[in-house]
């Protein structure tokens, strides 16, 4: 067993959204990444199938030119190599979940 928690310990960047690995499993890493209003992570794409759960908060979730709000408990999955972008319209607290074959470095180098 491995507990870990997304409310605890919340740190918010003042320039950047904060990305922290809470987990890491034998398939899957879970990463927490807190936004403050107004941050934003640039259109990118993950090389791997992954879950985007938004815990508080609310996003500018865009996909192919297209925005949808997502806001305190929605989920969004993304295949492999989707661009999407983020901006953060109230200070939120994201999990985002990758495949153990992923890089955490690339997640931050988006941020």
């Amino acid at each position: 067993m491995k507990p870990a928690s997304l409310t605890e310990n919340l740190i918010y960047g003042e320039d950047k959204p904060t990305v922290t690995v809470l987990l890491k499993t034998a398939t899957t890493k879970e990463i927490r990444i807190l936004m403050k209003k107004g941050q934003q992570m640039k259109e990118h794409k993950a090389p791997f199938p992954i879950v985007i759960e938004l815990f508080e908060g609310s996003i500018d979730f865009g996909v192919a030119g297209e925005k949808q709000v997502l806001k305190r408990g929605d989920l969004i999955a993304l295949d492999a190599n989707v661009p999407h972008d983020l901006y953060c319209k109230e200070d939120c607290i994201i999990r985002l979940t990758v495949s153990v074959a992923d890089s955490v470095q690339r997640v931050k180098d988006v941020v």
